[in-house]
């Protein structure tokens, strides 16, 4: 990249990409095409990787590799997993992509390995780890090659692509490049621990039989803003049993031992307490409702609703808390009672035979406010509407 290039995206990094792209640069030493991806990339950065978009001298990929990868804040807390391990000396990423987790995770290390087969994200990444991981080796080489010729190391990384040949997601580890399922016994051959990063949407569960439940140590369902974003697994030849599942929102973190893949019975009350909870996004995909239930002392309101009630307020809930001001029936006149000073509200359903934009127009509510309600149904079937307000 010549000096035109880096003075024209110093000089643009605030600027809107589509109206540079379509005014173009009369200045023909600029290399617009590279400018532009260079300032989509900061800014994205700036959102996704605060640290490095502060930092001269890193390149950025095209516009899906920034998309993919991963946010600073969920590499620091792979970093973190690295950290609580015994001893770590050795780190190999078999699929590299840009770098973000590789870099973070690295600093748990004495040595650490990247490897991307991809040349242009290669030549990118790994002239980005002269700032980030000096001290790194980068390979520009096949990760199963690569893993075929390994030396035993602390720990392999492992983060396969969720996309087929034609572009389109995939989920399934089966279905994902590498198939973790046909390497799986190279793999916990080659290091200590093996940490796989897999796709939010799969059923953890299902991923836990695949891979073989004897292998597991941990499970860590992470979620960024109450948004699940990724399922990381860690494996051992001979790990201590029970494993461990960490439901991860932001800094909040519970905890649990399952005592085996089919959730444990709940317990459901007839009607709403004082307070409510909602359980955030990475204890609903964990599933472990019964295990919150004994740990906070709360009752679930029935059994697809996932709310939970208690007649004390719990400050340390892994989710949203209310304080329940009123409950109504679906009767007109109660309805007209209970809202009688209610002009605006945010609606959530949940086991409710209405959508949220439904029951607004039925309302008669415009959103946002102080007010919330929740639309569901009790465990005798009777539907209700929990109206709340946010502690």
């Amino acid at each position: 990249m010549n000096d035109k290039t880096r003075d024209f995206i110093e000089q643009n990094l605030n600027a809107d990409i589509r109206q540079l792209a379509l005014k173009g640069c009369r200045d023909k030493d600029v290399d617009l095409d590279a400018a532009i991806r260079q300032i989509a990339g900061r800014q994205t950065a700036r959102r996704k990787l605060p640290s490095w978009a502060a930092l001269d001298g890193i390149l950025y990929p095209p516009h899906l590799n920034m998309e993919q990868c991963s946010s600073e804040q969920t590499a620091r807390y792979k970093a973190r997993i690295c950290s609580s391990h015994p001893s770590p000396k050795t780190l190999v990423d078999l699929t590299g992509g840009f770098g973000v987790d590789f870099a973070f995770m690295s600093e748990a290390f004495d040595e650490a390995t990247y490897v991307e087969r991809n040349s242009e994200l290669f030549a990118i990444s790994s002239a980005n780890m002269k700032i980030l991981a000096p001290k790194a080796k980068c390979l520009n080489e096949d990760g199963l090659e690569v893993l075929l010729h390994l030396d035993h190391v602390s720990m392999i990384f492992m983060d396969p692509a969720r996309r087929d040949h034609h572009g389109a997601r995939t989920y399934g580890i089966s279905d994902c490049t590498p198939n973790v399922l046909e390497i799986k016994d190279e793999l916990l051959q080659k290091a200590d621990t093996v940490m796989l990063k897999l796709s939010p949407m799969l059923d953890w569960h299902k991923a836990i039989s695949d891979l073989g439940e004897q292998y597991i140590k941990e499970v860590h369902i992470v979620s960024v803003q109450n948004e699940c974003k990724e399922l990381l697994i860690i494996m051992q030849q001979q790990p201590a049993k029970p494993f461990t599942v960490y439901c991860v929102n932001d800094d909040a973190v519970f905890s649990y031992h399952p005592s085996s893949l089919i959730p444990h019975p709940s317990s459901f009350i007839p009607h709403p307490s004082s307070f409510l909870y909602e359980p955030n996004a990475s204890i609903m995909k964990a599933g472990c409702f019964a295990e919150i239930e004994q740990a906070f002392e709360v009752s679930q309101l029935a059994p697809n609703s996932h709310l939970f009630a208690s007649d004390q307020a719990i400050a340390d809930f892994p989710g949203r808390k209310f304080r329940v001001t009123a409950v109504t029936s679906m009767n007109k006149q109660e309805l007209k009672q209970a809202l009688k000073d209610i002009r605006q509200a945010n609606i959530a359903v949940r086991n409710f035979p209405m959508s949220v934009a439904d029951l607004r127009k039925r309302l008669k509510l415009s959103e946002g406010g102080n007010d919330y309600i929740f639309a569901t149904t009790l465990t005798e079937g009777k539907k209700v509407l929990i109206i709340c307000q946010h502690l």
